[in-house]
């Protein structure tokens, strides 16, 4: 295992049908107003909303309301949240959704106080806050983004068309999150699927790089393997108690940090899935699914024995008599199976991209050094033709 790192993760975890049962204790260590951040509505279906609200006021909390966070949360959004937590001072920002809200919550944390135009300032110059931070604390109910556990925050620009993410640092990051795998059984099929990919490809930007024997690759193959595993248990049983709480468990740690160390991570494929989503605005997990097979197949022959142990290990692809080409191009056909099984995107033009979008997709692309190839302009066009 090569290289030099550190490893710290603040964000406390309760885990578990019990879980929420907590949130009262995590209350008592922040001041009055509360700012509770949750999406369209479907947690007043679901009678989380009442939960939680019964919960602040048996804490005394005075309720600050910001609903209606997009699945991609948007730069006018994040500036309107802003001014709420600004204007009502809040102490406590309680996001109650799936990774979009956590991601939101984030976000306003470090730009209430900013002083300046937060998109221009974290997700342009990618500058860190320097202003006064509202902690942040979360109830998910959807396993895929990570977000419940790490610093970052995604956020769209449609007049801009560009979706950029910023990795904050541990002042940012939730100081609780509470994780309820009942919570994700409310969600359609089409929102499972794509946060079961998000949670794989997350995995794999991190396996998809370096080329020393790393404890971190052993790690992410049997987080793979799990999420693979307890995904078909769901797909036939949505209510599978323990294929759930395996996928919301796997989804913390694909995005945590933990099996990023030691590795150079590669992260292309939520590039140009994030550019396609600008365009789209269209499931974040669906859109890394719609960019990954052509991408990885761009790659493979500059990661070839990675490539090659991924077919192995976790698709268990026999090598007897192939080559290593062979072996390799196995795994990825495995790979595309089990996304087939998902019914997850395998094109952009599924999600309403069309050629005429290619350039301006390709331009939105942030083109990043970590994996086993730096794409060039060109390249990144072909893999975005490849998947239309």
């Amino acid at each position: 295992m090569l290289g030099n790192f550190s490893y710290h993760n603040p964000t406390k975890l309760y885990f578990g049908e019990d879980a929420l049962t907590f949130l009262a204790e995590e209350l008592d260590q922040y001041g009055p107003t509360v700012q509770l951040i949750y999406g369209g509505g479907s947690i007043k279906k679901s009678g989380l909303y009442d939960e939680i609200v019964a919960i602040l006021r048996s804490c005394g909390k005075t309720i600050v309301e910001d609903g209606g966070v997009m699945p991609n949360p948007t730069a006018d959004k994040l500036r309107q949240g802003a001014k709420i937590a600004r204007e009502n001072k809040v102490d406590l920002l309680l996001a109650v959704g799936g990774g979009s809200c956590c991601d939101y919550a984030k976000a306003v944390s470090v730009s209430a106080y900013c002083g300046e135009d937060p998109w221009d300032k974290y997700f342009l110059r990618f500058e860190e806050p320097t202003c006064k931070i509202i902690p942040v604390g979360c109830v998910l109910t959807m396993a895929g983004t990570g977000s419940e556990m790490n610093g970052g925050a995604v956020i769209s620009n449609h007049e801009e068309k560009l979706k950029i993410g910023h990795v904050f640092g541990d002042d940012v990051m939730p100081k609780f999150s509470i994780l309820n795998p009942r919570y994700t059984m409310t969600l359609p099929k089409r929102q499972m699927v794509a946060g079961i990919y998000d949670i794989f490809n997350h995995i794999c930007e991190q396996y998809f790089s370096g080329t020393d024997d790393n404890t971190s690759d052993y790690i992410a193959e049997a987080l793979m393997k799990s999420v693979v595993a307890s995904s078909r248990v769901a797909i036939r049983a949505p209510e599978d108690y323990e294929a759930r709480s395996n996928i919301m468990w796997t989804a913390t740690w694909a995005l945590n940090t933990l099996i990023a160390c030691g590795k150079t991570t590669d992260w292309m494929v939520h590039m140009l899935g994030q550019a396609v989503g600008a365009y789209t605005d269209q499931t974040h997990g669906m859109t890394l699914s719609a960019v990954s097979l052509p991408y990885y197949r761009h790659i493979l022959p500059y990661g070839l024995p990675k490539f090659k142990r991924f077919a192995t290990e976790v698709w268990q692809i026999s090598p007897l008599g192939k080559t290593d080409e062979q072996i390799a191009l196995e795994g990825l056909a495995a790979l595309e199976g089990w996304m087939r099984e998902l019914g997850v995107a395998t094109s952009i033009s599924e999600l309403g991209a069309t050629e005429e979008m290619l350039d301006g997709i390709a331009d939105a692309t942030f083109i990043l050094d970590g994996g086993y190839k730096v794409l060039t302009k060109e390249e990144v066009k072909e893999i975005l033709r490849e998947s239309l």
